[in-house]
């Protein structure tokens, strides 16, 4: 929002998804609406701080105006070596094609996104069985 962090990625892909959790909507004042990007493969300018935001994940944000940056899991596994990047954070977010939704039963029932057809929408447990790293690791445990 102020500038004073910037950042290059490559190996952006055009899919984004949602994530519906408490934590995630508390961050940002609604859902997460982020893309995948090899944690490698971004290079950050200026002052960046990171809270552990859980047992097995930090988020990223800039010191000076409090934007926040970036989700990145910190425990070995699956999502270990990619940060989710809220697509906000792009100077051009135009051209993602959402494809997912997480959390999808903690969506607030004031969401709603155009095109849902043939988006994949998980709840809680099913991301807590698909992506083990995610069990006891929120605020609603």
């Amino acid at each position: 929002m102020c500038g004073a962090v910037r950042f290059e990625a490559r190996d952006v892909p055009s899919k984004c998804g949602a994530c519906h959790c408490e934590m995630c909507r508390r961050w940002t004042g609604s859902a997460l609406i982020g893309v995948t990007v090899p944690t490698d493969s971004i290079t950050w300018t200026g002052p960046v701080k990171t809270l552990q935001s859980s047992d097995w994940a930090e988020r990223g944000f800039c010191p000076d105006c409090g934007t926040g940056l970036f989700f990145r899991v910190t425990m070995q596994g699956q999502w270990f070596g990619s940060t989710e990047l809220p697509v906000g954070v792009f100077d051009d977010p135009n051209g993602f094609e959402m494809t997912n939704e997480i959390y999808i039963d903690h969506k607030p029932d004031s969401f709603a996104y155009e095109g849902q057809s043939g988006r994949r929408l998980l709840t809680r447990q099913d991301c807590v069985e698909k992506y083990g790293v995610l069990e006891g690791g929120g605020p609603e445990d």
